[in-house]
């Protein structure tokens, strides 16, 4: 299959034409490259807030639920992209609204994955960064989820997720795990995209990393993002010896295209120059619990 991982700026929209024009430009050009799947970065729905004016995308709180509040037309644009071009797409993640226990309604970060079916599943964020928590107020989505598609089994750890090799774990059975994030400094984008190569190497399964890119001025929480799309396997055989399937340059938008072949997936699972799927219980008592030696 052919993948494409979006590096994708973030625009002030006029009207929701401005949207679909945009959106059905990126998919299609995507397409018509014979890409198969289709990656959108974490939080790149933002952008919808500009519809409701420059001074509620500006306003963090108001952002959030004016995002949420489109989320469903986006979603039908989607689809309907999804089917026209015979493709899977994961929609830039973006808040949606949930109920908590206590009776508030907070958003949650959630992507969302399209079939050429017309059928959706969603997969919320699950560890926030400091800022969703501490300034955003953005609460954890619901669970992990596998996707069995055409194309094969899909997971999703949405940015500061695929830092965390639990979550990671918790998908060892995904052939690909898709990586949407929006990273503001090099540092963050560095520690998402070595999150992706860990899990990579980790699962021996391919992940794929997109990423928001440029200037938003509008917008406190997305006003400068940094990052490239990127495409990962395990550095053993049937991949690139450094395990870098394809790789865009940094801060530059546009596709970055990557050709896979699932079976290699398969078969260094079974046998690969080493096993670090199968072996992940080996780590089991022996590094739990550690002796402390004094040497001084």
């Amino acid at each position: 299959m052919r993948i494409a991982t979006a590096a994708y700026p973030l625009d002030v929209l006029p009207d929701w034409a401005a949207y679909e024009d945009k959106l059905s430009a990126w998919v299609d050009e995507a397409a018509t490259a014979g890409a198969d799947l289709l990656v959108f970065p974490e939080y790149g729905a933002m952008e919808l807030a500009t519809l409701a004016g420059l001074d509620v995308a500006a306003d963090l709180e108001a952002s959030l639920f004016a995002v949420a509040d489109r989320l469903a037309e986006a979603d039908a644009m989607h689809a309907h992209l999804a089917a026209q071009h015979g493709v899977h797409i994961l929609a830039a993640s973006g808040p949606a609204t949930t109920h908590l226990p206590d009776g508030v309604t907070r958003p949650v970060n959630r992507a969302r994955l399209f079939a050429p079916s017309g059928r959706m599943g969603v997969q919320d964020k699950q560890v926030m960064t400091r800022f969703e928590a501490e300034t955003w107020n953005v609460v954890p989505g619901g669970p992990l989820r596998l996707f069995d598609t055409a194309l094969g089994r899909i997971g999703v750890l949405i940015c500061y997720d695929s830092e965390f090799p639990l979550l990671g774990r918790a998908l060892a059975d995904a052939d690909i795990l898709l990586v949407p994030s929006v990273t503001e400094a090099l540092t963050g984008y560095s520690r998402v995209r070595i999150g992706a190569q860990a899990r990579a190497l980790e699962n021996q399964c391919v992940t794929v990393m997109s990423s928001v890119v440029g200037a938003a001025a509008w917008s406190e929480a997305v006003d400068v993002s940094v990052g490239a799309g990127g495409i990962f396997g395990p550095p053993d055989k049937g991949f690139p010896d450094d395990g870098v399937i394809a790789l865009g340059t940094l801060n530059a938008p546009g596709w970055v295209y990557g050709d896979v072949d699932l079976a290699a997936v398969a078969a260094v699972r079974a046998d690969g120059a080493v096993l670090n799927r199968r072996d992940w219980d080996a780590q089991t008592g022996r590094a739990d619990p550690v002796t402390v030696e004094t040497l001084a």
